[in-house]
């Protein structure tokens, strides 16, 4: 199904993996359900997510108090065969370089 002038591409060029990892960059500290509401998608599909960069090794996860807090590895490379020569550092650095955009009230 293609856009049309009425319903614009609800397509994106970032995936929600992505998205995580840049808040989480940003917040070690952020909890599941803040990431939720300002991704756009559910709690649980954050801590499938979170599992699924876990399991890879692009995140740990150490739990302090009541919260977890995460670190991610850097240094881990992307997966897709045309970028898996490249830390996922590069793509990091695009988004956490600058202050994020403050949303509208």
């Amino acid at each position: 199904m293609h856009a049309t002038e009425n319903e614009p591409s609800t397509w994106t060029f970032l995936t929600h993996h992505a998205r995580v990892l840049v808040a989480i960059t940003r917040d070690p500290g952020v909890r599941l359900r803040e990431i939720a509401g300002v991704i756009g998608i559910t709690e649980r599909a954050v801590q499938k997510i979170v599992s699924d960069l876990y399991q890879a090794g692009y995140l740990t996860r150490e739990r302090v108090g009541r919260r977890n807090h995460y670190s991610l590895n850097l240094d881990q490379h992307f997966r897709y065969p045309t970028e898996a020569d490249l830390p996922i550092s590069m793509l990091i650095g695009i988004f956490t370089d600058r202050e994020p955009p403050h949303q509208a009230d």
